[in-house]
């Protein structure tokens, strides 16, 4: 083939250089790997068995063609069915496994979802409970082995007539500017919205990333993916391994994932914040249980670490980095499998003390930044030292356009930019303006072209695992009840959501008095270990109905009412959010130190962040 144009067209460049684990997971505990030829096989036995069902590109048109759903964890056959649906004409719509029943029902039904795909029993349980709700499902299909559900193996048959020919004639109806699949996103409103990505959208980001990605210096291309394949990060970066011969091997659970890795020995995978932020932790753990000249050496190699700098370095500091490395940094390697060269990280802002720490070790972080909307990447840090700088998101990608409008806003113009959000055209036109889309997030381009986040513009944030949470609705639905008076939620580039709330006194002092709860002042009250879990029981009444992401997971409660005097709201009433962080700062830092009372009860850490 002269060039690639679609996503599906990676088969074509893969059959010429084929490997023997292309794809590799874990089936009872045992590492399963499938070779190219037996990849594509089973992408056109899907496709096939698809296609004899019904499934079609119907009229050509997005809303027209038949929307296949995908729910479940990273495996190979996550990847065959993405592939196999593209060759039919139809539209994938992947979801996060723990997406809540209400938010899958309108995402299944505003999709008009045909064909179902689970991982599990518990998917598909889960799906059962609202199909009625979903006129349009006609079937449901589980990778895993589940009495009561039909398997996918079941659709696997062999290939026979003129099968080539029938594809062919379906792929060639396809061309770069086709809907590939509809991403639902958070966005800017907390409300889901279908991105809708084309072939030329995620196929351009792929290359251009390529490019970078091909600079890193590894001996055997290996991969490890453990981030959900529904995240277009995750996504797209499969793609890049595809296109460029990689073994792609995904991860068991996040709880697994040293493990894997010890077995695996990747040479690069993509990764949140949060994620090196727990790997870090626990190697503080272990470092803490040091003694004598041991755990000295380990601080002092942490010290060390912390205070590289990209660029010329003096031979003092060479020779401390290369005795750290014998020493401590050859050991963290080890733990991971061994030949980490580099670990790139989206979806939120890293701590420059991480990107430090990591690359000092030999394990160079490459931060970058996108949207889903922007297929994903606009920028992203190199592996070569002058392609790097902490502190930013990097050089702008090959082929994207970024211009700051007036108020700082980052606008983006590139061959990823979306098609649209589906059954959406008055939000598509709101935040595409002639051609540039506009971002939400706040941000400058230095003197050398590395484009650096500074804010965002609007009052939604991310956590340190790059999910969206907006606030308003939260805080909203939490203060129909009578005991809360004011509330603001919090959580930017943290590990989880958490909210200061100032109570309602005039209905928390009766309950008190019920009680036998006696201070004499708020600050006294606010302090009561009963007072404190009354809170968090309010606040676990509220968490079913919001997103695992969304759900509070710490509160403080405050003694004093936000007012306009007291300059926390606006003369409107609203609440100055920048004012009422910098004045709690150290109340909000102390949640996130663990320093202050229990969490809210059935919370979840890592698997809901990401």
């Amino acid at each position: 083939m002269e060039k690639a144009t679609r996503l599906f067209d990676f088969m074509q460049v893969q059959a010429k250089v084929p490997v023997a684990n292309l794809l590799n997971g874990k089936v009872n505990g045992v590492w399963k790997s499938y070779s190219t030829q037996e990849v594509h096989t089973m992408i056109n036995q899907l496709s096939m068995a698809l296609l004899n069902m019904g499934v079609s590109g119907g009229d050509g048109t997005t809303e027209g063609r038949d929307k296949i759903g995908l729910i479940s964890n990273g495996r190979p056959e996550w990847l065959i069915t993405d592939l196999a649906v593209q060759q039919t004409g139809a539209i994938l719509v992947p979801l996060y496994p723990n997406t809540g029943n209400k938010e899958l029902e309108q995402i299944l039904t505003e999709a008009e979802v045909k064909v179902l795909f689970v991982s599990s029993r518990e998917l598909c349980d889960k799906i059962n409970e609202i199909r009625a709700l979903i006129p349009t499902l006609q079937a449901i299909y589980t990778f895993d082995e589940v009495d009561g559900c039909t398997n996918w193996t079941k659709l696997l048959q062999p290939l026979t007539g003129d099968y080539q020919q029938k594809l062919l004639a379906i792929k060639n109806t396809i061309s770069e500017g086709t809907v590939a699949t509809i991403i639902y996103t958070s966005g800017t409103t907390g409300r889901p919205k279908g991105v809708m990505l084309t072939h030329k959208n995620i196929l351009s980001n792929v290359l251009a990333s390529g490019e970078v990605l091909n600079l890193i210096p590894i001996a055997q291309k290996i991969a490890l993916s453990f981030l959900p394949l529904n995240h277009i990060f995750e996504k797209m970066c499969t793609y890049i391994y595809l296109f460029n011969g990689f073994s792609i091997y995904y991860a068991e659970s996040m709880d697994t994932i040293g493990a894997n890795m010890k077995e695996a020995k990747p040479y690069i995978f993509t990764a949140v914040p949060r994620l090196l932020e727990k790997v870090f932790e626990k190697i503080m753990i272990e470092g803490q249980k040091l003694t004598g000249i041991k755990r000295k050496i380990f601080l002092w190699s942490v010290a060390v670490a912390e205070q590289f700098k990209i660029g010329k370095k003096s031979i003092g500091y060479k020779i401390k980095l290369a005795i750290a490395d014998k020493l401590v940094y050859s050991k963290w390697r080890n733990a991971i499998g061994g030949n980490v060269k580099a670990i790139v990280v989206g979806s939120s802002a890293t701590p420059i003390r991480l990107e430090k720490i990591f690359t000092a070790a030999g394990m160079v972080v490459l931060e970058g930044y996108g949207l889903t909307e922007t297929s994903p990447v606009i920028a992203v840090n190199n592996y070569q030292e002058d392609g790097r700088k902490f502190g930013t998101v990097g050089p702008l990608l090959g082929g994207v356009q970024v211009m700051i409008a007036s108020d700082g806003e980052i606008l983006c113009k590139s061959p990823g930019v979306m098609k649209g959000y589906y059954k959406n055209p008055e939000m598509t036109s709101e935040v595409i303006i002639d051609g540039w889309f506009h971002t939400g997030d706040i941000g400058e381009l230095d003197q050398d072209g590395f484009l650096k986040i500074t804010d965002r513009k609007k009052e939604i944030f991310k956590t340190s695992g790059g999910k969206y949470v907006a606030p308003l609705p939260i805080e909203n639905k939490m203060k129909e009840n009578h005991l809360i008076e004011q509330m603001m939620v919090v959580g930017a580039d943290r590990k989880f959501t958490a909210a200061l709330i100032v109570p309602s006194f005039t209905n928390l002092i009766p309950w008190c008095n019920r009680n036998n709860i006696l201070t004499a002042s708020h600050t006294e009250l606010i302090q009561d270990s009963r007072v404190i879990e009354l809170y968090q029981s309010v606040i676990a009444e509220f968490n079913p109905e919001f997103n695992h992401v969304e759900q509070v997971k710490k509160i403080t409660l405050l003694p004093n009412e936000w007012s306009i005097e007291s300059g926390e709201l606006t003369p409107t009433g609203k609440m100055k959010r920048k004012v009422i962080m910098e004045k709690y700062q150290h109340e909000i830092d102390l949640m996130y130190a663990g320093e202050l009372h229990e969490g809210i009860p059935d919370t979840h850490e890592i698997n809901d962040t990401i």
